[in-house]
């Protein structure tokens, strides 16, 4: 396995967003906001289950790619970090996945 980790790419996307750089596809989205972010965000995740769909095995490890550089960049224009999501992950592991969403009140 890689030694390349989801949070060095959350540095790495969180400085070339806000460098500013006009060659930069990160600073450019950075620039046009969570919105846009989101929405790019939104068609990635598309993008992956119907790779996944098929059976696509290839394609769903690219669109995968680009959903969590998408789904970094939405975080660090939210002000939220990899380590909020994962603490929010860890407290729910005491219990079942049914319970924790009866707790919450998802359908």
């Amino acid at each position: 396995m890689s030694q390349f980790s989801l949070s060095e790419l959350e540095r790495i996307v969180a400085q070339r967003g806000r460098s500013g750089a006009s060659d930069s596809w990160t600073a450019k989205l950075f620039a046009k906001g969570v919105d846009k972010a989101a929405q790019k965000m939104g068609e990635e995740a598309v993008e992956t289950v119907i790779a996944s769909v098929r059976g696509d095995r290839a394609a769903v490890v690219s669109e995968s790619a680009d959903l969590i550089y998408h789904w970094l960049v939405v975080l660090a224009l939210s002000g939220v970090t990899v380590d909020d999501v994962m603490a929010e992950l860890e407290s729910r592991t005491g219990q079942s996945g049914t319970a924790e969403k009866a707790a919450r009140g998802a359908g």
